[in-house]
């Protein structure tokens, strides 16, 4: 049906929904089926799918030939199906070309010394009287059409008959087995989501040619969207196969259930939606306290419903509605009625006095104001004072001084009752002062404080609670947390605490009868830090590699990594903290042993590793090679710096003993040989080149003075090869 050109909007069809035929549902390549008392669709044979929305060919290739057609075979996939043929040297029992392996149908070896004989291949002998017979085997034939024939001298070859493949069929597939012999027929079926009204059959005509088919496969095309009631399409990916449309709720609307998205299937229908979409309702407004409403009693969406205030309030807010909002509730407000106030600005001075501010209205009209005051001290758990007094009075700014007691609190309550029957009551806190209970709080012995008391004699036993809080600039994630109670009577008390090192305290001391506290602060020492964790390692010939492992900051900031190194005979009079921490290596001093390198504790890594004698600079220390020959130890010290104070912890970490060459040492010993074979013959040439250019033949004293020249080259260059020996020798490169 064609629509006029109008907006799709604009369009409102209605559908009588029922209950969907299941078998009308199926995919065209199935079967509905009876399962259970249920209708059920079910791909045919040679189709895999859900029966409804896709059946899909199902490759039976896939298994293997040899399983699915048996041996010496070859399978063909074709669409719903498949069918076999055999390979060269062999043929089918049923002397078919093809074949489907469901009535024992196998391939046997051809006996060509019995087939190639009279009548040649693809044909059979038959003997007559006298004389024979060839006859060419079922779907073959001569190149003249004939079936039978007798071998003349010349090779007659009996040719297959048949139309060759089948032609291709855009969107189209192959249906069922066929034939190639003439007269057999091909079906064709569109793919999912195609379709035609035309023919759907090829043959194969007489002279072996295939007559086209007039199948043309067209695309469906389900059409407009369907109308969805509330709802307006947002996105529409296409009308046809697969396309999709999806849809929203009208506004003023929200989404109840269903699905929202519509589908076109390969019948050219619209799968869905089942949106249900349902018009928004807040339902009753809220009610606001001391408010009369104004209302139309709508509940859809921007409703609006108005507050006003009762006699004896007044309107305090911004607005005075409140709206349906779209997530289907009363918008909240701020709007508040609140009650006559009958006086305002109320103050404390003088410690225990209060005044206030009559309103306008009342101005000149006597008053009458009950006080209700309860006073407690924050040592007792009751009320010690509560008393009620009532004052009259025509003031503009009535003002009222209490006689209260010093280091107590107050609730004093005041309540007016207004012409208009409105009863007012106002409370006020008022906490007197008292005298500073204690001070002069001294630490001591780094952990300990005490102090002097001022308030009471030595005959009153005071409870002082203790609040301590300890805190590392260096170590985030550190806290100390402690609270106890202290009670004595003594005039001077003492207190040591149980702190850790290295940290910061924050310690609040307070008197709980007086309500009085200080915040005392204190910063304990650190301490020598964690002994280094290592893998001890003792090794013969060659200096092994060391991993150095992060130490946490336990007893305080860790600051900086030694890597110490000593002969080993002084192991066992090494003190960690009475070695210079300046001992650097070289060539000229005496010291024994040196620091071969320090890293400050920011850049070690965990199993960061280490090699000894890399003749590389690590901060302000020089890694220097081992001699061979010697026999050391190292040490590993860690280096805490805070406050002005440094410790240390040291451990030892590698012995080794008798350092032995290592490769890059062999290695200079070579080129240092080479270098100096080189130079003598360099020496030689030089030498023969001088005498072959010479006019005249040198005297006797100066082939003399030359020998002793030359003796002396070669000298000098033994000398260099010992040399290079030498220093060789002084070095041990890791």
């Amino acid at each position: 049906m064609v629509l006029p050109n109008t907006h799709l909007e604009n369009i409102f069809i209605i559908v009588n929904r029922s209950i969907p035929d299941v078998c009308a549902t199926c995919h065209i390549h199935a079967t509905c089926q009876q399962s259970g008392g249920k209708s059920v669709c079910i791909c045919n044979y040679g189709f895999v799918g859900n029966g409804r929305t896709h059946c899909q060919d199902k490759d039976e290739c896939q298994i293997g030939a040899s399983k699915i057609c048996g041996n010496h075979t070859l399978c063909h996939n074709t669409h719903g199906s498949f069918y076999c043929v055999c390979l060269d040297g062999y043929r089918a029992s049923n002397n078919n070309k093809t074949f489907i392996p469901n009535d024992g149908t196998n391939c046997t070896d051809i006996d060509e010394c019995e087939e190639s004989g009279l009548c040649g291949h693809n044909a059979r002998c038959v003997n007559t009287e006298g004389s024979y017979m060839c006859y060419c085997n079922d779907g073959y034939k001569l190149e003249t059409g004939e079936r039978s024939f007798r071998q003349d001298g010349n090779i007659v070859s009996c040719k297959e008959i048949g139309c060759g493949s089948p032609p291709e069929m855009k969107h189209g597939y192959i249906v069922g087995n066929y034939s190639l012999l003439p007269g057999s027929a091909v079906h064709y079926e569109c793919q999912e989501g195609f379709y035609s009204n035309e023919g759907k059959f090829s043959y194969c005509t007489a002279n072996e040619t295939w007559e086209p088919a007039t199948l043309s496969c067209k695309g469906v095309d389900c059409g407009a969207p369907p109308f969805v009631l509330n709802a307006r399409p947002t996105s529409v990916s296409g009308t046809t196969y697969r396309g999709e449309v999806t849809y929203d709720c009208d506004h003023g609307y929200l989404m109840a259930g269903g699905s929202g998205t519509a589908v076109c299937n390969a019948k050219g229908q619209w799968d869905g939606p089942d949106l249900v979409c349902k018009e928004i309702d807040c339902g009753k407004p809220l009610l606001i306290p001391h408010t009369t409403m104004t209302w139309d009693n709508s509940t859809t969406l921007w409703s609006r419903v108005y507050y006003h205030c009762k006699e004896g309030y007044y309107f305090n807010g911004d607005r005075n509605f409140s709206e349906c909002t779209i997530d289907q509730s009363w918008e909240n407000i701020t709007y508040m009625c609140k009650e006559e106030e009958l006086f305002s600005n109320l103050s404390i001075f003088n410690e225990t006095c209060v005044r206030w501010q009559r309103k306008s209205r009342r101005l000149g009209v006597q008053e009458t104001y009950t006080f209700h005051i309860l006073g407690q001290r924050l040592d007792e758990k009751i009320f010690s004072e509560d008393v009620i007094f009532n004052i009259s009075t025509s003031e503009d700014n009535p003002k009222v001084c209490l006689d209260l007691d010093s280091g107590s609190n107050y609730l004093v309550n005041i309540t007016t009752i207004s012409s208009t029957s409105i009863t007012v009551s106002v409370t006020v806190a008022i906490q007197t002062k008292v005298k500073e209970a204690f001070n002069n709080v001294l630490i001591f012995n780094d952990t300990c404080l005490k102090w002097r008391r001022n308030v009471r004699g030595t005959d009153v036993e005071d409870k002082y609670s203790f609040h301590v809080q300890g805190q590392r600039w260096y170590q985030k994630n550190f806290f100390h947390e402690m609270t106890f109670e202290l009670s004595t009577h003594k005039q001077a008390p003492e207190v040591c605490l149980d702190l850790q090192p290295g940290t910061n305290y924050s310690i609040n001391i307070s008197m709980v009868a007086l309500n009085f506290s200080l915040l005392v602060s204190m910063t304990t020492q650190i301490t020598d830090p964690p002994f280094p964790e290592v893998e001890f390692v003792a090794v013969k010939g060659s200096a092994p590699l060391l991993r150095l492992r992060k130490a946490e900051d336990q007893n305080g900031p860790i600051s900086l990594y030694q890597v110490i190194v000593l002969p080993l005979d002084l192991q066992s009079t090494f003190i960690c903290d009475s070695f210079a921490a300046t001992s650097f290596f070289s060539n000229t001093t005496d010291i024994k042993g040196y620091v071969a390198a320090e890293f400050r504790a920011k850049d070690v890594a965990d199993n960061m590793s280490i090699a000894l004698g890399d003749r590389h600079y690590y901060g302000k220390f020089y890694n220097a090679p081992l001699k061979l020959g010697e026999e050391y130890c190292v040490f590993l010290k860690i280096i805490s710096e805070w406050n002005k104070v440094r410790t240390q912890s040291c451990t030892v970490w590698a012995q080794i003993k008798n350092l032995s060459p290592t490769l890059q040492y062999m290695t200079a010993v070579g080129l240092g040989s080479v270098a100096a074979v080189c130079l003598i013959l360099f020496l030689s040439f030089s030498m023969a080149r001088s005498c072959l250019h010479s006019p005249v033949h040198p005297p006797p004293a100066a082939v003399a003075c030359e020998a002793v020249r030359l003796s002396t080259r070669v000298d000098v260059a033994q000398a260099g090869i010992a040399s290079s020996f030498l220093e060789a020798e002084s070095v041990s490169l890791l």
